[in-house]
């Protein structure tokens, strides 16, 4: 659970690295490129939150 849990961390400081860079970047192109990175990261994290809680569940019975 632990290693999940990291992972879910990593994901999220990810998510919102992408987030800044699209803000920040000049360029059109990466602009768009660092915000599908960011959105992906974000499905991701929901992923990993789901089969977290998916594990909880199963472990609780």
């Amino acid at each position: 659970m632990k290693d999940m849990q990291a992972r879910l961390e990593k994901l999220r400081n990810e998510a919102e690295e992408c987030e800044l860079i699209s803000k920040l970047a000049t360029n059109g192109t990466k602009k768009a490129l660092f915000a599908r990175l960011a959105e992906h990261h974000r499905a991701l994290v929901k992923e990993v939150e789901e089969a977290i809680v998916a594990s909880s569940l199963s472990t609780s019975d």
